[in-house]
């Protein structure tokens, strides 16, 4: 693999595991990888039936030869290819269930990996992984895109920078109605699997989209959790995981955080909001409104931070998450694009036989994904036990 100053003279070669017809996330992680245009998509195994993930392919451009009928397959034939031709990197866009097992092998054989969150079905495989990751010389990076946002990078560089001063609260949400009805029982196939426990895991709506709520407090402000007190309801009669809760979050400095999440709230689409209370300010970001966050400071007019590049108030890590002048809106894609960019930028130090930092990244890694397991974890024993106060201090999550 030829690099030049710490660049790589192609593209990275992509393989997708999931992503099939009837997928959702499958094409965001493909529209992502490419947008920079530093990775192309050269392979998959697209279903776990050989016929779909075949008869996919076509929609994504993966050539026939290519085009494999399961993941085992992708990385036996990948693996055996010259080293000028085999894939680079794997992205898991599959079910919970099946991250953990597609990811450690994806490792073993020798390829980065880029996996979809939450990281494993359980906290017990999320080690395992870890252990993986650290006996490799591999990238993983976990699709915790939110942090991909240029305004939750620049309140991040802010926070760690005592902009704020010391942080004491975070209220952070994440409310959807879209499972208000038992959409599992018309096999619907997104609410199918996310509401099955032998596919999701031991939780619903706190392990689909609180863990993003959760991640996004951490990685904005690097607070560690001390302990944690978590109730969880499932309001739709028949359904076998949660669908709405709250969890309430002590930190090892003193300050308390709150976690709420909901499928089941009438008109909510993806409303992940977080307010961040500090000795010196407040912020406060919604998700849907991606490109301007509020910062109020007692005895100032409160300020209005535009998703502006050329802007001086935009500090470095703000600046370069943005791909457009202000006034054009960046979002979604363009978030995920920045997780995979900064990955990409780790796979090509690999690829020059540099070092990389594996666990301070600007990108959630798999220390984030054990602690984001962990608080899955802690949600679901905390809520069986009435709410009771449970450690969350997990040794990987110390980042």
């Amino acid at each position: 693999m030829e690099t030049t100053n710490g660049s790589l003279n192609r593209k990275l070669r992509m393989a997708l595991v999931g992503g099939g017809q009837g997928s959702f996330i499958g094409r965001v992680h493909v529209t992502a990888a490419v947008l920079d245009n530093r990775a192309s998509l050269v392979a998959g195994a697209l279903s776990s039936s050989p016929e779909r993930a075949k008869a996919s392919a076509p929609s994504y451009d993966i050539p026939a030869e290519r085009a494999y009928g399961s993941w085992q397959e992708l990385l036996e034939t990948e693996a055996a290819l010259p080293a000028d031709e085999r894939i680079d990197f794997v992205s898991v866009a599959t079910p919970n269930y099946t991250h953990f097992e597609i990811a450690r092998a994806a490792l073993q054989a020798g390829f980065n990996v880029i996996c979809d969150k939450p990281m494993t079905f359980d906290l017990a495989q999320a080690e395992e992984l870890l252990q993986t990751v650290e006996q490799s010389d591999a990238v993983f990076a976990l699709t915790h895109n939110y942090t991909g946002y240029p305004l939750v990078r620049q309140a991040r560089e802010m926070i760690l920078g005592g902009e704020l001063g010391e942080i004491q609260a975070i209220r952070s949400n994440y409310i959807q109605g879209w499972l208000r009805t038992r959409l599992e029982a018309e096999d619907q196939k997104q609410a199918a699997w996310r509401t099955d426990p032998a596919r999701s895991g031991a939780a619903g709506a706190f392990g689909d989209i609180a863990t993003h709520a959760y991640n996004l407090g951490r990685y904005m402000t690097g607070l560690l959790p001390a302990e944690i007190s978590c109730n969880l309801k499932t309001f739709e009669e028949g359904r076998q995981l949660d669908d709405y809760g709250h969890a309430v979050i002590r930190y090892e400095n003193g300050g308390l955080g709150t976690v709420t999440a909901s499928q089941i709230s009438h008109g909510r689409e993806n409303d992940l909001f977080i307010e961040i209370d500090g000795t010196l300010g407040a912020i406060e970001w919604h998700q849907e409104q991606p490109n301007q966050m509020l910062v109020r400071k007692n005895g100032h007019p409160h300020a209005i931070y535009t998703r502006d590049p050329n802007a001086p108030f935009m500090n470095d890590s703000g600046q370069a998450a943005c791909r457009l002048p202000s006034g054009h809106p960046e979002a979604f894609f363009e978030a995920f694009a920045n997780v995979y960019r900064a990955a990409y930028d780790d796979m090509v130090l690999r690829a020059a036989g540099e070092p990389f930092n594996r666990k301070d990244t600007i990108y959630p890694n798999v220390y984030d994904g054990v602690d984001g397991m962990n608080f899955i974890q802690q949600c679901v024993a905390s809520s069986a036990e009435n709410g009771a106060w449970l450690p969350l201090n997990h040794p990987a999550g110390r980042r």
